[in-house]
């Protein structure tokens, strides 16, 4: 009898299980979706679903055409084919054991007939599970079932032929860890700790993306203390162990690792957020200076925010992205340079506009940098944050915080002074633009004086 939270799966891959069946080959859901109906999870969380088959693609060309809304080959040479149906991606691949060659950034591709070789080669047990369809037959020769329930993470063959195999598994392990609570066996420990230096030969790119995964699980906390526990966060974050530090060593304040982990945790599943959030405190250690008041680290939120750049640009983040976190980071601490008493309506104007659309990012990171245990401090923040965003509401509503510009344009500017276009333009607006972020709308009039007298005294 086939199970309940199976049969939304089994319904919506049926059309395409009998085309295969018709033309005599074989067909397997694989992967995640597999894994994801076994634990009763949504069909509806799930972006594409994965096939495997004994159909080289050519023939599986030929059994999708005319059925697919839309199909693509870019994966053909690695045995995949693309396709569309319903507004559902689906991805079909022959039956296949890949492997790295000791010195390649791309997988060596051998096809197989068999589900079981295809299985071998998949990450973990977890995940190399299959099901037969349509009739749903679970196809299962490493107990990836029986790992599941005990919250066990091993992998297929030896995990030293996996990790051989791909890389790139080793950091994928730290997403599995922590968002579905799987424990690391002894042997995948031992494995990853001895080969992790084999990740160099992984593209950038595809290790940008392992990682963003981990960080948009719900509480990626595990998985983040595994990549440090193993070494393997030097391979290509080295700066998230360099947060190993006592603050102060003589008083013991809690360390920068477990406070930047907690921070990450404590945000929301958000990527550009939980980045900052990574990353907001990697200035520490190079700023890290003693004096008679204890630990310092001036300035660390200018240097990190950097090295942020520069750590991002290593793993090929796109510019937005990278210009996104380094705004955050740099503007990280911003927040506690003003009491209640300082907050005018200047210095709300520049804080909102500095961060411009980062704000609500802004504002979260600031929130969640509070790790104090100390309840009292920490009420104390969250009170001073609430008075903060109302006063930017408050400003919002009055004067379109989020479009602030000077009361005259450039063409206004150049007929109140008589000038063309020019360098002088830009200062003017400049001036004017500074005077509308400390004293907010001064109106044509008096903006037009301001002018002519700042003009005035730059032209005697």
């Amino acid at each position: 009898m086939i199970p309940e939270r199976l049969q939304p799966l089994l319904e919506e891959t049926a059309p395409l299980a009998e085309r295969f069946a018709a033309a005599g080959w074989k067909l397997y859901l694989v992967g995640g979706s597999v894994r994801d109906a076994i634990l009763g999870r949504s069909l509806e969380a799930l972006d594409d679903l994965d096939f495997t088959t004994n159909a080289r693609p050519d023939d599986i060309e030929a059994v999708v055409s005319g059925w697919a809304d839309a199909m693509w080959d870019q994966g053909k040479r690695f045995g995949t084919i693309g396709l569309k149906k319903a507004g559902r991606t689906y991805e079909i691949t022959t039956h296949r054991a890949e492997a790295y060659s000791p010195d390649s950034r791309k997988p060596d591709v051998e096809f197989s007939d068999a589900i079981e070789a295809d299985l071998s080669r998949r990450d973990f047990t977890v995940n190399a599970m299959a099901l037969r369809l349509p009739s749903a037959d679970l196809i299962d020769p490493f107990g990836g079932l029986a790992d599941l329930a005990a919250y066990r993470l091993r992998t297929p063959l030896s995990p030293d032929e996996s990790f051989t195999d791909d890389p790139l598994r080793m950091l994928r392990a730290a997403r599995f860890i922590a968002g579905y609570g799987l424990l690391p066996d002894e042997d995948l420990l031992a494995a990853v700790k001895r080969l992790r230096s084999r990740l160099e030969i992984v593209a950038a790119e595809r290790i940008r993306m392992e990682l963003d995964k981990l960080l948009v699980v719900e509480q990626p906390g595990d998985g983040l203390w595994f990549l440090v526990n193993t070494g393997l966060a030097e391979e290509f974050l080295p700066e998230l162990p360099a947060l190993a530090l006592q603050q102060d060593p003589v008083h013991r304040h809690k360390d920068v690792l477990a406070h930047t982990i907690a921070v990450v945790e404590k945000t929301r599943p958000d990527k550009i957020l939980r980045l900052a959030a990574l990353l907001h405190d990697i200035g520490k250690p190079k700023t890290r200076s003693f004096g008679k008041g204890g630990v310092s680290f001036h300035h660390h939120e200018v240097v990190g925010a950097r090295m942020a750049e520069e750590r991002m640009r290593a793993l090929r983040y796109p510019e937005d992205e990278i210009a996104a976190v380094r705004r955050l980071v740099e503007l990280h601490l911003r927040f506690h340079g003003y009491g209640d008493d300082l907050w005018t309506d200047s210095a709300v104007r520049r804080y909102a506009t500095d961060a411009g659309p980062l704000l609500d990012r802004l504002n979260e990171l600031t929130r969640c940098d509070c790790t104090t245990r100390n309840q009292r401090k920490a009420a104390e923040l969250s009170r001073r944050m609430d008075l903060l965003e109302q006063r930017i509401a408050q400003l919002r509503e009055q004067e379109e915080l989020d479009r602030i510009r000077p009361d005259l344009d450039g063409n206004q500017i150049m007929e109140q002074l008589g000038i063309g276009p020019g360098p002088d333009v830009g200062k003017a607006w400049k001036f004017l633009y500074e005077l509308r972020l400390d004293e907010g709308p001064l109106g044509e009039d008096e903006a037009r004086r301001r002018l002519d007298a700042w003009w005035s005294a730059r032209h005697p």
